[in-house]
């Protein structure tokens, strides 16, 4: 039988059959009266692990990234982030919808310079809409997993704080980011009002994220989560896949993160050698790499009927993303069947 070789995204993975065994042992009580204990355990951890005082265990990232801008802005503001970034681009208008926000979008090249910021940021001004919060997005999911070192989130932060913004980071991938950048990840989450962290990405567990910030915050933050329907029972079922993926998968991101590199040198191969493909990246952070062929549909048409499944976003831009289901001998058929369907 043809092994299927989902490269879509790192959120098709599936629960292995020790983490499920760990999540059916879970002791469990009612969320919503903050009385399971599995729950509870997750929510302290992660927020220490992270370096702040209190979790909110949530659904989604998406939920989580909401509930934070809800937070800490009021309707009519605006919220400034990055070009592409995921709370302007695949949350479906939330910010919008819930939070009655706009948004200012640096340019992705930029790489949110001082003079970015500046010149990005809106005044208190009768015809403006006075912009509230920096998103920052860590690693970028559309910049094939771009990650913001130490150094440069402390400058981008004091630029922020001389115009008296909040800071949040969505960092759905923050533990690839940590990961590459071989540091604490309380170095990247340092000097943050809020952070959100996913669990069902590269960590592989089947659902859920986090929102971090100052205690007071996050007690705000479960109202908010409860108004949107985000009130959950026994969950504890759930909060002890992550807590597994937690314990078990974070160093063996390093793996995804090389066998996306083995991806990217074949690829540059391939183009060297006059085939119809194109990455201008100069490198590669995490476990993610957009590049581009002559013909992007047919491409990806060709490789799902070799099982292998690839993201076709439009003008012949590919995405390939790793994740713990992918081995070496995965990238190796990946290859090789590229090469078929660009020579075709």
């Amino acid at each position: 039988m043809l092994k299927t070789i989902d490269l879509r995204s790192d959120t098709v993975t599936k629960p292995t059959p020790e983490m499920l065994a760990y999540m059916l042992k879970a002791e469990v009580g009612d969320d919503v009266y903050a009385e399971d204990p599995t729950v509870n355990r997750l929510e302290e951890r992660v927020a220490e692990l992270l370096g702040n005082e209190a979790g909110l265990f949530t659904p989604s990232g998406t939920m989580a990234n909401q509930i934070a801008i809800n937070l800490q802005t009021r309707h009519g503001d605006s919220v400034l982030a990055e070009e592409d970034s995921h709370v302007f681009l695949y949350e479906a208008g939330a910010a919008a919808a819930q939070s009655g926000v706009q948004f200012d979008l640096i340019p992705f090249a930029d790489s949110l310079s001082d003079a970015s910021i500046d010149a990005h940021v809106k005044p208190e001004w009768m015809h403006y809409a006075s912009t509230k919060l920096l998103v920052i997005e860590n690693s970028h999911n559309r910049g094939s997993g771009k990650v913001i070192a130490p150094k440069d989130l402390k400058r981008i932060q004091q630029r922020a704080r001389h115009h008296h913004l909040l800071l949040h980071c969505d960092g759905a991938r923050l533990w690839n980011a940590a990961v590459a950048l071989g540091c604490d990840i309380k170095e990247l989450t340092t000097g943050f009002d809020t952070v959100s962290v996913c669990f069902s990405k590269g960590l592989g567990a089947p659902v859920g994220s986090m929102l971090i910030g100052g205690r007071e915050l996050i007690q705000r933050a479960r109202k908010i989560r409860k108004r949107w329907g985000g009130g959950m029972r026994q969950i504890g079922y759930l909060a002890a896949g992550a807590e597994y993926a937690l314990i078990h998968n974070r160093e063996r991101l390093a793996e995804d993160h090389h066998r996306i590199k083995m991806l990217f040198d074949g690829i540059k191969e391939l183009e060297e050698s006059g085939y119809p493909v194109s990455t201008d990246l100069p490198q590669i952070w995490t476990n993610i790499l957009y590049f581009r062929v002559s013909n992007g549909e047919k491409t990806a048409e060709a490789l799902k009927s070799e099982g292998i499944l690839v993201n076709h976003l439009g003008h012949g831009k590919l995405r390939f993303v790793t994740h713990l289901h992918i081995d070496d001998r995965d990238i190796g058929t990946t290859l090789i069947a590229l090469r078929r369907a660009l020579k075709s």
